[in-house]
């Protein structure tokens, strides 16, 4: 049986994660939303046109549905954003 497989971002500096940090309100934290794109070159059409000028410090890493959740739980992450158009950008968030 095939799994999904889902591409995310990290710095090769680091190690930890490309996310969007969502700002709360002021008594509250900020959360995080790991970066998730569907294509690997998705992801590299994302540093390239949003980052070019320190594309060089990242990696693009594929990961299963399975250590995507572990990563999530690991590092504390709200949930994730799927990139669905890396150029506009356009992320759809979803919670764990």
């Amino acid at each position: 049986m095939l799994s999904q497989l889902y591409y995310i971002v990290r710095s090769k500096v680091d190690g930890k994660y490309l996310v969007a940090q969502i700002n709360k309100a002021e008594n509250e934290s900020s959360v995080s939303y790991l970066l998730v794109f569907s294509e690997n070159f998705e992801a590299l059409s994302y540093l390239n046109t949003h980052g070019s000028d320190v594309s060089d410090r990242f990696i693009v890493e594929s990961t299963s549905e399975t250590e995507l959740k572990s990563i999530l739980e690991r590092w504390d992450f709200q949930g994730i954003g799927l990139v669905k158009d890396p150029l506009i950008p356009k992320i759809e968030f979803m919670s764990v």
